[in-house]
Protein backbone atom coordinates (compact mmCIF):
# COMPACT_ATOMS: atom_id res chain seq x y z
CA UNK A 1 0.00 0.00 0.00
CA UNK A 2 2.67 2.20 0.58
CA UNK A 3 4.35 1.59 -2.43
CA UNK A 4 1.41 2.76 -4.50
CA UNK A 5 1.54 5.91 -2.56
CA UNK A 6 5.04 6.32 -2.96
CA UNK A 7 4.77 5.64 -6.51
CA UNK A 8 1.32 7.80 -7.04
CA UNK A 9 2.65 10.53 -4.66
CA UNK A 10 2.31 13.49 -7.43
CA UNK A 11 -0.93 12.70 -8.52
CA UNK A 12 -2.05 12.82 -5.30
CA UNK A 13 -1.01 16.03 -4.27
CA UNK A 14 -2.21 17.67 -7.54
CA UNK A 15 -5.46 16.07 -6.44
CA UNK A 16 -5.69 17.40 -2.79
CA UNK A 17 -4.52 20.63 -4.11
CA UNK A 18 -6.92 20.48 -7.41
CA UNK A 19 -9.56 20.02 -4.32
CA UNK A 20 -8.70 22.61 -2.08
CA UNK A 21 -8.34 25.14 -4.91
CA UNK A 22 -11.84 24.40 -6.41
CA UNK A 23 -13.33 24.78 -2.56
CA UNK A 24 -12.14 28.03 -2.41
CA UNK A 25 -12.76 29.10 -5.78
CA UNK A 26 -16.23 28.29 -4.67
CA UNK A 27 -16.96 28.83 -0.61
CA UNK A 28 -14.03 31.06 -0.09
CA UNK A 29 -13.97 34.52 1.44
CA UNK A 30 -13.23 35.55 -2.09
CA UNK A 31 -14.80 32.35 -3.77
CA UNK A 32 -17.81 33.23 -6.94
CA UNK A 33 -20.50 32.86 -4.39
CA UNK A 34 -19.28 35.47 -1.66
CA UNK A 35 -18.43 37.68 -4.96
CA UNK A 36 -21.93 37.50 -6.06
CA UNK A 37 -23.19 38.50 -2.89
CA UNK A 38 -20.49 41.57 -2.20
CA UNK A 39 -21.82 42.67 -5.85
CA UNK A 40 -26.17 42.32 -4.86
CA UNK A 41 -24.82 44.39 -1.98
CA UNK A 42 -22.78 46.53 -3.63
CA UNK A 43 -25.93 47.32 -6.30
CA UNK A 44 -28.74 47.74 -3.33
CA UNK A 45 -26.23 50.60 -1.59
CA UNK A 46 -25.32 52.15 -4.28
CA UNK A 47 -29.26 52.48 -4.92
CA UNK A 48 -29.83 53.94 -1.39
CA UNK A 49 -26.45 56.31 -1.81
CA UNK A 50 -28.71 57.68 -4.57
CA UNK A 51 -32.03 58.10 -3.16
CA UNK A 52 -30.37 59.59 -0.11
CA UNK A 53 -28.42 61.81 -2.65
CA UNK A 54 -31.86 63.17 -4.35
CA UNK A 55 -33.33 63.61 -0.90
CA UNK A 56 -30.61 65.80 -0.28
CA UNK A 57 -30.63 68.03 -3.33
CA UNK A 58 -34.26 68.36 -2.96
CA UNK A 59 -33.71 69.46 0.54
CA UNK A 60 -30.96 71.74 -0.52
CA UNK A 61 -33.22 73.22 -3.05
CA UNK A 62 -36.35 73.44 -0.07
CA UNK A 63 -34.04 75.57 2.69
CA UNK A 64 -32.30 77.60 -1.25
CA UNK A 65 -36.28 78.58 -1.38
CA UNK A 66 -35.87 79.96 2.43
CA UNK A 67 -32.68 81.32 2.94
CA UNK A 68 -31.43 83.04 -0.15
CA UNK A 69 -34.13 85.01 -1.87
CA UNK A 70 -37.05 84.51 0.24
CA UNK A 71 -39.69 82.75 -1.85
CA UNK A 72 -43.50 83.69 -1.04
CA UNK A 73 -44.99 81.45 -2.82
CA UNK A 74 -43.60 78.54 -1.31
CA UNK A 75 -43.84 80.22 2.17
CA UNK A 76 -47.27 80.17 1.20
CA UNK A 77 -47.50 76.55 0.42
CA UNK A 78 -45.99 75.50 3.63
CA UNK A 79 -48.14 77.58 5.74
CA UNK A 80 -50.91 76.01 3.62
CA UNK A 81 -50.02 72.35 3.87
CA UNK A 82 -48.75 72.41 7.62
CA UNK A 83 -51.28 74.89 9.68
CA UNK A 84 -54.33 74.23 7.13
CA UNK A 85 -54.66 77.60 6.63
CA UNK A 86 -56.75 79.40 3.84
CA UNK A 87 -57.82 83.00 3.15
CA UNK A 88 -60.72 84.87 3.87
CA UNK A 89 -64.07 83.03 2.00
CA UNK A 90 -61.53 80.18 1.00
CA UNK A 91 -62.94 76.72 1.37
CA UNK A 92 -60.28 73.94 2.66
CA UNK A 93 -60.50 70.66 1.76
CA UNK A 94 -58.48 67.84 2.93
CA UNK A 95 -58.05 64.53 0.32
CA UNK A 96 -56.63 61.73 2.90
CA UNK A 97 -54.79 59.23 1.05
CA UNK A 98 -55.57 55.62 1.94
CA UNK A 99 -52.19 54.48 0.12
CA UNK A 100 -49.10 54.28 1.59
CA UNK A 101 -46.32 55.09 -0.26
Amino acid sequence: MISKIKKNYFILIVTFLFIYFFFNLLGGDRGLISYLNKKELYNELNNKQNKLRNKIQDLEHKNSLLTENIDLDFIEILIRDKFLFGKEGETTYIIKDNEKN
